[in-house]
């Protein structure tokens, strides 16, 4: 089956904005981050955006090119990772995320701010290594005009 070119690219936009919001949190300094909790609501949201983007990839390509609907979200990484869809160590790295991924959703009342930074500052990498390897599994744009090069090209 074949991926669905428009839903990746729209998914890939949505890391790639979600990643330049959460990228200016870097510069402030992180005592002034973490007493500001309009900052800590940007950042949380925009995690989940990023990463609600990502398990939407993963599902897609889970189903249309593994023909198989993951477990969970974890395991839809995985399954990505043992498919050589992408590398393991992102694999698990992304795995790690999408449990973050519902501590954000579930526990929004006890989040650790902490490792919310910590996402922000270490982590941004592997949901743009992600969106990269996903925006390569589509064709090359055939020069119509149609096609929307954002979603693999914004940000780098």
């Amino acid at each position: 089956m074949t991926l669905n070119p428009d839903l990746v690219r729209e998914r890939c936009q949505e890391i790639t904005d979600s990643l330049a919001r959460l990228e200016r949190f870097q510069e402030v300094p992180r005592d002034e981050f973490l007493e500001d909790q309009d900052s800590l609501d940007i950042a949380c949201y925009r995690l989940l955006v990023a990463i609600e983007a990502a398990l939407g990839l993963c599902f897609h390509v889970s189903a249309k090119r593994l023909e198989t609907v993951p477990a969970d979200y974890a395991a839809c990484f995985g399954n990505l990772g043992d498919a050589g869809l992408i590398p393991e160590d992102l694999s698990s790295r992304l795995q790690r995320m999408a449990r973050f991924r519902n501590l954000l959703v579930h526990v929004y009342w006890e989040v650790d701010y902490e490792r919310v930074r910590d996402v922000i500052d270490n982590h941004l990498d592997d949901l743009r290594q992600f969106r990269s390897a996903m925006a390569g599994l589509l064709p090359p744009s055939n020069g119509t005009g149609r096609g929307n090069e954002r979603g693999s090209q914004g940000g780098e």
